[in-house]
């Protein structure tokens, strides 16, 4: 790449007003420019196979579909393309699943605008970013050989389970969950039934105001 020529980004989110915010900052930097928009997975992969960029910031909550999908397609048939998640759901949770779908990085939307910079051109030079905290939590796994135990209940969830409970907070149905999913209304069910079983939750009820909290970032007690 020569000196002069700027790095291409695509912005994956279904918030206009983040991509927009997210637009003016990556611009404002002299070696890099958007290349497009996307709100959807479906319009994600059109433009990453149309645009070719040189990254990728991918939300974790998309209008159809989610992050962790979008990442686990673009990596298979993009082997190189750097990926950067970018989102305002536990990193405690999120960011190792999202590193072993093939993500490149992990970082919070409350994050400050130069430390997203950072992330981005690190993943762009070929780099790997998490923030120290989620550095330390994977080392303290690998070195417990195993044995490390997570506090939070919903770390025990696996993927397609987390997926469910995300789509429940964000207020969607069994049926509409199956659909973005591209599961079985059934098979949404025995996942929502594992789900409250894993949680210690008793009733749907529960499981919604569970998931409405988790999603908002609240205690999962809070009142809704």
């Amino acid at each position: 790449m020569s000196k002069d020529q700027k790095r291409r980004v695509l912005i994956v989110d279904d918030h206009p007003i983040v991509r927009q915010g997210l637009r003016r900052l990556i611009e404002a930097e002299a070696d890099l420019e958007v290349c497009g928009e996307a709100e959807t997975a479906r319009e994600a992969k059109s433009m990453i196979r149309e645009q070719e960029p040189d990254a990728v910031i991918v939300d974790v909550s998309l209008k159809q579909g989610d992050g962790l999908e979008l990442v686990k397609d673009a990596r298979a048939h993009y082997p190189a393309l750097p990926l950067l998640v970018l989102s305002m759901h536990d990193e405690a949770i999120y960011a190792e699943r999202m590193l072993s779908a093939g993500a490149n990085g992990y970082i919070m939307k409350q994050a400050a605008s130069d430390q997203f910079l950072i992330a981005l051109r690190r993943v762009l030079d070929g780099g790997i970013y998490v923030s120290e905290a989620v550095g330390n939590s994977m080392i303290e796994k690998f070195a417990s050989g195993g044995a490390y135990i997570s506090s939070n209940p919903v770390d025990s969830l696996t993927n397609r389970e987390l997926q469910v409970l995300h789509m429940i907070g964000k207020g969607l149905s069994t049926r509409q969950t199956a659909e973005a999913l591209n599961l079985s209304v059934k098979t949404v069910e025995s996942h929502r039934q594992r789900i409250k079983r894993k949680l210690s939750l008793r009733t749907s009820a529960q499981l919604m105001q569970y998931a409405v909290n988790w999603y908002a970032g609240r205690e999962p007690g809070a009142k809704p």
